[in-house]
């Protein structure tokens, strides 16, 4: 029993500081709005405390599906002493505009919001960092505007080429993206929704 209280303390502590820390990046983390042929597109940024923050490298990180420029926090963290961090939200996303209409998410629109951000920030490149959903965003932003990206680093995405080529000929992949298929459904909202219910 006196096992089991201590380890709940431990983990009551680990949690504790866990929020603490939390708590102090939101006072640290600016927020800022980028202007994306009138979408606003949202992006929280940290950076070095001392000298001249425009002249750190500019880091730009993206967020897969669902997630949102939080999910950024602990890499936010780990690299604002050297680098300007900002994470954005992408269109759709938390505090991002929504605009009405599927034609309004086209890749190309998702592309301008992120050279929007990085222009908004008075800077020419980035270092471009995106995963999963994020992560062709990234590789599309690098296709696309290449002067623009000074670094690209992609996590849990392989090459558009590559996804596309595993999509058309490899069954098992098939079967393993057929989630994305499902979302993209009509009545994909309501049912999800359903069985956030009923879990």
């Amino acid at each position: 029993m006196r096992r089991l209280f201590t380890a709940a303390v431990i983990v009551m502590m680990f949690t504790l500081c866990a929020r603490a820390a939390d708590s102090d990046l939101d006072k640290r983390v600016e927020h800022g709005y980028a202007d994306s042929g009138g979408v606003k597109i949202h992006y929280a940024s940290l950076g070095p405390t001392k000298g001249d923050r425009s002249k750190a490298p500019l880091i730009v990180m993206i967020h897969g599906f669902p997630d949102f420029w939080y999910t950024w926090r602990d890499q936010m963290e780990g690299l604002s002493d050297n680098y300007q961090v900002v994470a954005i939200d992408q269109r759709g996303y938390n505090l991002s505009d929504k605009p009405k209409g599927v034609e309004n998410y086209d890749i190309r629109f998702l592309v301008g919001d992120v050279a929007a951000v990085i222009k908004r920030l008075g800077r020419d490149k980035a270092i471009v960092v995106g995963h999963d959903w994020g992560g062709m965003v990234a590789w599309s932003f690098a296709m696309a505007m290449p002067e623009m990206v000074d670094k690209l680093i992609i996590l849990n995405l392989p090459h558009p080429r590559g996804i596309a080529r595993e999509l058309a000929t490899n069954p098992e992949q098939q079967k393993n993206s057929q989630y994305a298929r499902n979302f993209q459904k009509e009545d994909a909202a309501s049912k999800l929704k359903a069985e956030q219910l009923a879990f």
